[in-house]
């Protein structure tokens, strides 16, 4: 864009070329925009995407999908409101592959975006019983990513666990769980559990390869053994 601006700024111009028409912010095209990449090393197909998300999302009006670059797509919506539910509806995935959402603006620029974090329902196990709280679940989840505290009590309610939305960081290996320690010295270790957790490297415990695309697997040369995963389902 910049080479192509600097081309046409060095012609002589004439009349009817000229800068003589304004384009008012007004005037553009009202459109909401989601950026999707798909964590896959495999070629994207549009017509699979649309024919998955156009039922799931249930539009009103056209949703319109456009591949913007290998791995990222562009979903535009006529609504916000069905906009902003897709994106409070997280995680998404596409054959069984993370889909990582972030809002688009037109001046941004998708090369510039870093699709690094996905919002999941976090399910706190092996808490004791006395201290199955709202509160306290949501302060174990503060050390794995950014929770939202707006959750209804209702929500927040499992049949044997506590409930967290916590917006987390894909970059980095998911957190398997944490230790707490009681007033009366014993030591616990409550463990995590990912809602709608798509594949999952059971190695390294990122959500952006599979085992065998795995470093830590690679550079063992195929000698690692399953009984040293430390992930799993």
């Amino acid at each position: 864009m910049e080479e192509l601006t600097k081309t046409w700024n060095s012609l002589t111009l004439s009349k009817c070329e000229g800068s003589n028409f304004r384009i008012k912010e007004e005037e553009a095209k009202t459109e909401f925009i989601l950026a999707a990449k798909f964590l896959t090393k495999k070629a994207l197909n549009i017509e699979a995407i649309a024919k998955t998300f156009t039922p799931l999302w249930r539009s009103k009006n056209d949703l319109r999908i456009k591949k913007e670059s290998d791995h990222v797509v562009l979903f535009s919506f006529d609504d916000k409101s069905e906009m902003e539910k897709v994106m409070e509806a997280e995680p998404w995935s596409f054959d069984k592959r993370l889909m990582v959402l972030q809002w688009y603006g037109r001046e941004m620029d998708v090369g510039d975006m870093e699709f690094r974090k996905v919002t999941f329902w976090v399910q706190v196990h092996d808490l004791p019983i006395r201290f199955w709280t709202k509160k306290i679940a949501e302060q174990l989840c503060e050390a794995i990513g950014e929770v939202n505290k707006e959750i209804a009590e209702a929500e927040s309610e499992g049949d044997n666990f506590m409930r967290v939305q916590v917006t987390i960081d894909i970059t980095q290996p998911l957190s398997r769980g944490k230790v707490v320690l009681l007033d009366s010295g014993k030591e616990l270790w409550v463990h995590f559990k990912y809602e709608r957790l798509p594949s999952l490297c059971f190695w390294c415990g990122c959500l952006g390869h599979e085992d065998r695309d795995c470093e830590l697997w690679v550079d063992s040369e195929g000698s690692l053994l399953p009984e040293s995963q430390q992930f799993g389902p």
